[in-house]
């Protein structure tokens, strides 16, 4: 790590810089290392300048929450006296292999809903030259983040804990990705397919684990804690907590501001299992319901705004919020019950980060 870039823990006098500060310096550490120093092969070149290209633009422009989590949990896993510099290291380097595993998936994911914006620009295979070689592209990033976890954590103890919870969870996230796309495949739209049923089970396996479970139980296995039984309750916890998120992103795909949101909503349009079409089936009348099923999953402007005036003119803003505020007491409930052994703060923390926010 470089001189002065150091952690809370440390015997170093110098100035510390926060966890997003010394995250976010790692990042060009990792990618010289991925792309300058890993091979030397004079005939790979162009490819690993084509890698570079792919890194910057795909990888560190979100919030980075999932990423962040990773050292956020440890330091509330273990005393200040156990984190040195190298377990910070270590850890800020599993929070980067997260923020690369959800790199992969947002690219094929881009690709797969024909999206338009990302984190504010286009999206990769909509760049001029792109195109379908981003699934390629897709590939290098998820085999980046096991060289990474390779070269700085293969001699730890944890090692094979965290192989394995980031090839079960990425199994998980292709389940609930294949779930996704059965239920709403392209021009083919069957409302009788949604219920608030298969869009739990989505959303579980699509986004709660991998940004929810995943950097928690990387902390954990990183702070010598394998008991399958906190595990387990920490998973309950997680679950909820990604099932809340979920939510959130489905009401501001609709909802939200673009500008502040970084992408253009399109469940509409890609004829999406969200929340909101799954509660506003729930409670409209049946002509409404004939107005959805003319409107829903249709590309034109006219139809996307017919379906948000139906919602509304069904009050799902005022449903979201309500289900927002019921949500949140409900986890608290939770983590009171659950977190008996871990430190609450672990999950209070995440908790905090999304609750009420507009991107």
């Amino acid at each position: 790590m470089a001189d002065g870039i150091i952690s809370n823990g440390t015997h170093n006098k110098k100035a510390l810089l926060s966890d997003s500060q010394l995250f976010e310096a790692k990042f060009d550490e990792l990618v010289a290392e991925l792309i300058e120093r890993d091979l030397k092969d004079p005939g790979l070149v162009d490819a690993l300048n084509r890698h570079r290209e792919v890194l910057v633009y795909n990888v560190p422009g979100g919030k980075k929450n999932r990423g962040l989590s990773v050292i956020g949990s440890l330091r509330e896993l273990l005393p200040p006296s156990q984190l040195t510099q190298d377990v910070v290291e270590r850890a800020l380097v599993v929070g980067w292999c997260i923020e690369l595993l959800q790199a992969y998936f947002l690219v094929a994911d881009d690709i797969m809903d024909a999206s338009v914006t990302r984190r504010g620009q286009p999206c990769w295979f909509r760049k001029e030259g792109v195109g379908l070689d981003a699934i390629n592209d897709s590939f290098f990033l998820e085999s980046a983040l096991y060289r990474l976890l390779r070269k700085y954590c293969r001699d730890q103890p944890y090692y094979v804990h965290l192989l394995e919870v980031f090839t079960e969870t990425t199994f998980q996230t292709v389940l609930g990705q294949t779930l996704d796309l059965m239920t709403a495949p392209p021009g083919d739209v069957d409302l009788s397919r949604f219920s608030m049923e298969k869009y739990k089970t989505i959303v579980k396996y699509k986004t709660a684990y991998y940004s929810f479970y995943l950097p928690v139980a990387a902390a954990m296995y990183m702070a010598g804690i394998t008991n399958e039984v906190e595990h387990s309750h920490a998973k309950e916890i997680l679950l909820e907590m990604g099932e809340f998120f979920q939510i959130q992103d489905d009401f501001l795909d609709c909802f939200g501001d673009p500008a502040v949101t970084g992408k253009i909503g399109t469940d509409i349009q890609d004829n999406k299992c969200s929340w909101l079409v799954v509660k506003a089936l729930e409670v409209m009348s049946p002509e409404q319901r004939a107005v959805l099923e003319a409107c829903y999953g249709r590309k034109d402007d006219a139809s996307v705004e017919k379906v948000k005036a139906l919602y509304k003119s069904l009050q799902m803003q005022t449903l979201y919020h309500k289900y927002e505020e019921e949500s949140y007491q409900r986890l608290q409930k939770l983590i009171a019950r659950c977190a008996v052994t871990l430190p609450s703060t672990v999950f209070l923390n995440f908790a905090n980060k999304i609750y009420k926010r507009n991107k």
